[in-house]
């Protein structure tokens, strides 16, 4: 499947970005792509997807619907998660210099396009 396309597409559209990478439910990267370690983005989906899971489950108990969108900010970074169905989820890394409002943004076409192209 052409995912690492439209990821590196959305890599050059974004200054600042670092690494996008689409994760299963289980937290293993189908597809990625980064401007560092391999390694280190594929830690990334892991555990963000562990994040996602506890999150959704904490929602769903105070009953506040479906989760959109998760953007974590550190003071190196931001992470931002796009649920693309229940079983698959697109991380974005971003570093310091990236603006976030122009990220999700194009993280969403990223999004709607995935959706729409293939089975999810």
């Amino acid at each position: 499947m052409p995912f690492k396309n439209l990821l590196s597409r959305l890599l050059e559209d974004i200054p600042g970005a670092v690494g996008a990478i689409i994760i299963d439910w289980e937290g293993e990267s189908v597809d990625h792509v980064t401007r560092v370690d391999e390694y280190d983005i594929k830690v990334l989906g892991a555990h963000s997807g562990i994040v996602l899971g506890m999150l959704r489950d904490a929602l769903s108990r105070v009953e506040s619907g479906e989760l959109n969108e998760v953007v974590i900010r550190t003071e190196q970074n931001k992470i931002m998660m796009v649920p693309l169905t229940d079983e698959y989820v697109l991380i974005l890394q971003l570093g310091q210099s990236a603006i976030t409002a122009r990220a999700a943004y194009k993280m969403r076409l990223c999004v709607d396009e995935l959706r729409e192209d293939f089975d999810f």
